[in-house]
């Protein structure tokens, strides 16, 4: 079945460019165009689709508002959203994320990035734009968390450490697997059970918890 997504632009020739994209993907179809955050939340509610597609300046509600209301902590049954935007601006990165965005792109990022987003939000992933992984999450756990980070409700497998701090690399399950000669439904295994232990929802938060613990910077998790 083809992946349902709802896109959300305030220009229109934006909107009409990545539902072309979108729609001329085999697996991929829009059921939903929005010009305003308000519309975006309104009709992802009423569709239920696999991904939406947020832009974060919008009119009314923006992306971020958008994202939280249809991703966020309080969301009881949350949708998986990626965030798009022409801002390369750190702090509507760190928003997108702390709203529940499983993923976040510039728009200059090309049709094989924009349709991998998609594909790794609907299949319960997570993408970031290459261009500001790295800086992102650490400049995340430089200036420390909102509060101090959940404890575990058991400790962390040396493996499970592993994994975690390959999810914070940006690594996919495939590369974890080929990285740690485990199998993937293993790796998968190992992400449900971090969620389960450390309380989130998402590898972008997976990646978050293991950046405000230090565990990427104190090298934890490296291959034995």
């Amino acid at each position: 079945m083809a992946i349902r997504v709802v896109v959300a632009d305030d220009q229109e020739i934006v909107r009409t460019g990545l539902t072309m994209i979108l729609d001329a993907q085999p697996d991929i179809e829009v059921v939903g165009e929005a010009a305003d955050g308000r519309r975006a939340v309104e009709l992802a509610q009423r569709l239920r689709p696999d991904v939406c597609l947020l832009d974060i300046r919008m009119p009314g509600v923006d992306g971020i508002e958008a994202t939280r209301r249809l991703a966020g902590p309080a969301v009881a049954e949350p949708l998986a959203v990626v965030v798009i935007t022409t801002f390369d601006l750190d702090e509507y990165v760190y928003a997108a994320l702390r709203a529940g965005a499983r993923g976040f792109l510039l728009k200059d990022a090309g049709t094989a990035l924009l349709t991998q987003a998609v594909r790794a939000a609907a299949a319960g992933d997570a993408l970031i734009a290459p261009s500001v992984t790295t800086r992102l999450l650490r400049a995340f756990a430089d200036a420390g968390p909102a509060a101090p980070p959940r404890q575990p409700v058991d400790a962390l497998t040396d493996r499970e450490e592993e994994v975690l701090v390959a999810v914070a690399r940006g690594r996919t399950n495939t590369e974890i697997a080929d990285e740690l000669y485990i199998s993937l439904s293993t790796v998968k295994t190992h992400v449900a059970s971090l969620m389960g232990k450390i309380g989130v929802r998402n590898r972008v938060e997976i990646a978050m918890w293991a950046y405000e613990t230090d565990r990427v910077r104190r090298g934890l998790g490296r291959p034995r």
